[in-house]
Order: structure tokens, then C-alpha cells, then sequence
């Protein structure tokens, strides 16, 4: 820096800020096309986001009203805010039951798939066995099968084991309908971890089921949570496989209920009862998401960039 520079800087305090904060950075200019996208993209996207809450909001003012109220001003507030409808829905109605079965089922469901698709995506990415890309392979295979194809197979299996009709059935059928994409996704999580730190686990002395569990899985921590919420919206709303292979009233899961609900009662159906009943179905949904969608999109993200 030159002498008339450092008495410049001296005399003038926006000289010396600027000269502390370094290089100025380029404004990069928006060019008109910018503009018109980033305008088209904010319009589609509120329409989307309208079109997606007016429901749901209709839905909870339903939950509220009789039915006599939704037929006469369905657009319109409650005339009373009160629960009955909800308590009909969980206690009369059995949704109280169905939600306990449905809660059972898919966390069975989600720490079994979780467990077992985390060892497997962990043997196939960081071990060379022979057949592992076909046993691979085949995973990937199975994301392509349409489910109601093997619906009948299904059947007389759960059927031949004596699980037809019970929640440890279907808890089965919902761990092999998870599995393979669980596997797929895991596998590129465990493919991009550094084999240093699993060999540098080897030498302090730990064995392979210490490496996996204490050192491998938390690496793979951001891939875990971004499988377990996609595994337990998908297993929540899980509509064919319980109603094809869980006909057990006592053993209905939310999916079933609802389905029942709206097509037992015929034309005297309880509308209030049953929008209250939708909402307790997705609220479950709702709150899983809403707290862990910045931890989903930052686990997706991160996937994509190893």
C-alpha cells in the first residue's frame, strides 16, 4: 500500500471501512427472463400451495360442524366449537382401536426395515461377496414390481403361516414392501463413507458389529432420517395391503377405518364424524413432517452432493 493510499485510508472513514472489508463483491444483475421465470414460479406455486390448504382447511371447519351444518353452509364457520364429532369418531366408531393398530404396525414396521435395511445397504456397499450385486440388483428389481401383483402370493403365504388377518402379518408385509427401497437409498450413503475410518476402527480392535453400530451407522445419520420419514409417510398411508390382507375388524388400521366409514353408513353417513376422523388420520402425518422437513430436505441435499 503506498503512502498516499495509507493517508487517504487515514483521512476518510468509508476508505478505511472499505479497505478493512477487502474486495467489493459483483452485484449480479437479474436479466429480464430471470425476472419472468422467478415471477411464474411464485405464481404457480402459491396457486399450488392454495389449492392444497383450502382443503385441508375445509376439512378441520367440517370437523366441527354436524351434518346438517356442512349441508346448510358449508363454506361457513361452526356455529359451535365443540369435540363431539371427534369423540364419536374415536370412541363410537373405533378410530381410538385403529389408531392404536395403525401406531403399532408402522413402528414395528419402521424400526425393523430401518435395522435391517441399514445391514444390508451396509454388506452391500462396503463388502466384495460374490453375488452381492446380484442380491443388489434384485433389490432394485423389486422397486419396479407393482404390489397388487404379488397381493395373491401374499395371500396364501400369510395364509400358510398362520398370520392372515393379525397386525404381525401385515407387519411383515409392510418390512418386505419397505425394504428394497430402503436398501437402495442407504446404499450410496454407506458407498461414500472413507474406508480410512472403518480401517482405523479395525485397528483399535473393534469387531464388525462395533464398527456398525458405533461408527459407521452415526456417519450415516443424514441418509437414516431422510429414509425413515419417506418409509413412514408411504407405510402410514398404506392403503391395498391391509385392506387385501388384514380383514379382521379388531386388526383395521386408519386406512381401512376410513374406507369402511364412508361406504357402511350408505346415505345417512355422519359427515362431521368423518371429517373429524380424516383429520386424526393425517395429523399424525402433518406433525412428522413439519418438524423433521428441514432435517429430510438438508439429509436429501446432502445425499445428492457426496
Amino acid at each position: 500500500m503506498s503512502d498516499k493510499t495509507s493517508t487517504l485510508i487515514s483521512i476518510d472513514p468509508k476508505a478505511r471501512r472499505a479497505a478493512l472489508r477487502g474486495p467489493a463483491r459483483r452485484k449480479v444483475e437479474s436479466t429480464p427472463g430471470d425476472k419472468a421465470v422467478s415471477g411464474v414460479s411464485h405464481v404457480v406455486l402459491a396457486v399450488w400451495s392454495i389449492i392444497v390448504i383450502l382443503p385441508m382447511v375445509w376439512t378441520l371447519l367440517s370437523s366441527f360442524k354436524t351434518t346438517r351444518e356442512i349441508f346448510a353452509s358449508p363454506f361457513g364457520l361452526p356455529a359451535e366449537w365443540n369435540f363431539a364429532n371427534y369423540v364419536s369418531a374415536w370412541s363410537q366408531h373405533n378410530f381410538g382401536g385403529m389408531f392404536v393398530n395403525t401406531v403399532i404396525v408402522v413402528g414395528v414396521s419402521l424400526v425393523l426395515v430401518m435395522i435391517l435395511g441399514a445391514m444390508c445397504a451396509y454388506v452391500l456397499a462396503r463388502f466384495d461377496l460374490p453375488g452381492s450385486n446380484v442380491v443388489y440388483y434384485l433389490m432394485l428389481a423389486g422397486l419396479t414390481f407393482p404390489v397388487f401383483l404379488a397381493i395373491v402370493p401374499l395371500f396364501f403365504i400369510l395364509q400358510g403361516m398362520g398370520l392372515l388377518n393379525t397386525l404381525p402379518g401385515l407387519i411383515l408385509t409392510y418390512v418386505a414392501f419397505a425394504l428394497p427401497f430402503t436398501v437402495f437409498f442407504l446404499y450410496s450413503f454407506f458407498k461414500s463413507l472413507p474406508y480410512e475410518i472403518q480401517e482405523a476402527a479395525y485397528v483399535d480392535g473393534a469387531s464388525e458389529w462395533r464398527t456398525f453400530f458405533q461408527v459407521m451407522l452415526p456417519m450415516a445419520k443424514p441418509g437414516l432420517a431422510a429414509v425413515a420419514i419417506m418409509n413412514f409417510l408411504g407405510l402410514w398411508n398404506q392403503f391395498l395391503l391391509p385392506i387385501a390382507l388384514n380383514t379382521d375388524k379388531s386388526s383395521y388400521v386408519l386406512s381401512q377405518g376410513m374406507a369402511s366409514f364412508a361406504s357402511s353408513a350408505g346415505y345417512q353417513v355422519d359427515f362431521g364424524a368423518m371429517f373429524a376422523a380424516v383429520i386424526i388420520t393425517i395429523v399424525p402425518v402433518l406433525i412428522v413432517y413439519i418438524f423433521f422437513q428441514r432435517q429430510l430436505h438438508g439429509s436429501v441435499s446432502q445425499g445428492t452432493m457426496k
